[in-house]
């Protein structure tokens, strides 16, 4: 098995990446309705551009993604069916060989990707009541 990491190429690639959001989100966000799932599938390709958007593929097949913007992981997610393979990691110690003080906020209601987060060093360093949109899913910030 081999990991790739690349660039994403343009906003042709943008529904894939959406596919690989909405089965990672599918898989680790229980804590979400169908309509928040949809609420928010409608907002993430706003978000594509704002972030530096690194691909990961296994073997060829596109598998994961991460976002990044100021120092900032903002998103990082790994298809349902690559999940526990490295790929999350991989993208993770890109990301951090670029910005070594790397921050980024996680779900807390996602005790998946905080333990991943953990695992890999990370600290809680504060807590918001709410996410970016202001709905009622608490963040973790980490550092």
């Amino acid at each position: 098995m081999t990991i790739s990491l690349r660039p994403v190429s343009g906003t042709d690639e943008y529904p894939e990446l959406l596919a690989i959001w909405r089965s990672a989100v599918e898989a680790t966000h229980d804590f979400l309705t169908a309509e928040d799932v949809s609420f928010y599938a409608s907002r993430v390709p706003g978000y594509f551009p704002q972030v530096e958007l690194t691909l990961a593929t296994v073997d060829g097949v596109v598998a994961g993604f991460s976002g990044i913007a100021s120092g900032s992981l903002e998103m990082l997610f790994v298809h349902a069916d690559h999940r526990g393979a490295g790929v999350g990691s991989a993208l993770l110690q890109a990301a951090l060989s670029m910005f070594p003080s790397l921050t980024l906020d996680v779900n807390e209601q996602n005790p998946q990707a905080l333990g991943f987060y953990l695992h890999h060093g990370f600290v809680i360093a504060g807590r918001s009541a709410t996410d970016s949109e202001g709905r009622p899913f608490p963040l973790l910030h980490l550092r």
